[in-house]
């Protein structure tokens, strides 16, 4: 099995999980996340620590246990910290603001960009070049990350464009005469 697959996952105070058929709920006072569970794949409650076992033995199956005990952990973490993705702006005219559940960004095009937040994620704009995704669930948090940023990824050359807090960006060298 999976070395991940082994490794228990303890519930901290407040946090309970109920497995029913084939789906995991995890539930906090603010919060709770449903995951659909493979069908190779079976979970335990003993006493506020989840483990995860194989029921079949094909290879398949380890690879879904260390998949699934890693997505019931981010669930776990999910439900009592939370996830959070920054994101800033980098160039002359670009903006972010939040009206609603719905986000302004003017990137440089003869348009602006209104982007319809999903459910289960916030976003807050601290300043005009800043971003600040939240929510509970990590996939979703990372996807509307990636889909902001996708509507201006940074370029090699000026690194104007959207770009993850800390992201790196190389830029070439231009040409020379």
């Amino acid at each position: 099995m999976s070395r991940i697959a082994n490794l228990p996952i303890p519930l901290p105070k407040g946090v309970e999980a109920m497995v029913s058929g084939s789906a995991v709920t995890i539930k906090a006072a603010k919060s709770s996340l449903t995951i659909a569970m493979h069908p190779s794949v079976a979970v335990k409650n003993d006493n506020g620590v989840l483990h995860v076992a194989v029921k079949e033995g094909h290879p398949e199956a380890d690879a879904c246990a260390g998949t699934m005990r890693a997505l019931l952990n981010n669930a776990v973490k999910g439900v009592t910290k939370g996830f959070e993705k920054k994101l800033e702006l980098v160039g002359v005219g670009y903006r972010a603001q939040t009206q609603g559940k719905t986000l302004n960004l003017t990137l440089g095009f003869s348009h602006a960009v209104n982007y319809k937040v999903p459910d289960g994620v916030s976003i807050e704009t601290p300043s005009q070049t800043e971003i600040i995704i939240k929510g509970t669930d990590r996939q979703k948090v990372g996807q509307v990350a990636a889909d902001i940023r996708g509507f201006r990824p940074p370029e090699p050359y000026k690194g104007k464009g959207v770009r993850y807090t800390n992201e790196r960006v190389v830029l070439k060298e231009a040409k020379k005469k």
